[in-house]
């Protein structure tokens, strides 16, 4: 067995897949399991690279004594991390500070693929791809406004400005998000003078969330998760960086039909925990979101879709 460490998001997992198909690469006759939030689930099944997910909300976690061959911490650069795989005892423990030294200026997918390497594994940063669900509304345009940290959140007004205008200019426009995040969605709904169907925060699980995405026309978010199943898919986005910057988290600079927006000038990975937007969002007016959607609403995706 293969145990695998990554009790985070869905971007988190995300750019964990080119480094979890290096795994499998690696390991062909070893099951793979990843220790992860339960809710990850259904997006864990469309990397292909995970054989069974087992529930972890956390660092605080106990897993079991499992034995594992291998033990692989993708979720950070320890101490607690390591302790909780250690505690597993597993016969070999892969990890940052065990090996390679931990980088603050490099990007999320790079990190993980550079881990590897150093063990004499390989993974390839491209390949991002994940398997897509059916659709159950293709070709919509997709709001998202929500985040985890305020400080990464666009400001409503500006969100329902932008659904108003491409809504106005035909796109089908959707507004997603968590069950925590309906209010606000509503309240972009309204604002924007969209049908009461535009409103699917709460209601979409995380599968056909990704089946959503992977078949829409256009994804228009600041820098969260869904952001990383657009660019898994090959949807054309716009995403909106604050505090952190594109170079650490945002799409691959070689995918044109991507576009990442960052008004800041440096990472900023101590920022100043709050709920106010960033300054470096609050610098992105509606206009230029609206033209950068516009222009790549009809660019032929480098769709991975299988």
């Amino acid at each position: 067995m293969i145990l695998v460490l990554r009790a985070l998001g869905v971007g988190d997992l995300a750019t964990g897949v080119p480094a979890l198909r290096g795994l499998r690469r690696a390991f062909p006759g070893e099951p793979i399991v990843l220790a992860a939030p339960a809710w990850l689930a259904p997006l864990a099944a469309l990397t292909g690279a995970v054989d069974r997910l087992l529930p972890c909300d956390g660092l605080d976690e106990r897993l079991p004594e499992l034995h594992p061959a291998v033990a692989v911490n993708l979720h950070g650069r320890g101490p607690q991390s390591h302790s909780l795989l250690r505690a597993t005892l597993p016969r070999r423990l892969l990890a940052f500070g065990e090996g390679p030294r931990w980088r603050f200026d490099e990007h999320e997918v790079l990190r993980w693929c550079r881990m590897l390497r150093w063990y004499g594994l390989s993974g390839d940063e491209g390949d991002l791809a994940l398997a897509c669900p059916d659709p159950q509304r293709p070709g919509v345009t997709i709001v998202h406004p929500g985040a985890k940290s305020g400080r990464r959140r666009w400001p409503p007004d500006r969100f329902a400005a932008v659904a108003r205008a491409l809504a106005g200019g035909g796109h089908d426009v959707v507004v997603t998000g968590s069950p925590a995040e309906a209010p606000l969605a509503r309240r972009i709904v309204e604002a924007a003078g969209l049908p009461r169907a535009a409103m699917l925060a709460g209601v979409t699980g995380l599968r056909d969330l990704a089946g959503l995405v992977g078949h829409a026309r256009l994804l228009v978010s600041g820098d969260t998760g869904i952001a990383h199943l657009a660019t898994a898919y090959g949807t054309p986005s716009v995403v909106l960086f604050g505090p952190v910057p594109p170079r650490l988290w945002g799409p691959p600079p070689d995918r044109p039909q991507h576009v990442a927006i960052w008004r800041g000038h440096t990472a900023e990975p101590g920022d100043t925990p709050g709920s106010a937007p960033h300054p470096a969002l609050l610098a992105v007016g509606v206009d230029e979101v609206v033209t950068a959607a516009r222009r790549i609403a009809g660019h032929p995706s480098a769709s991975a879709r299988s």
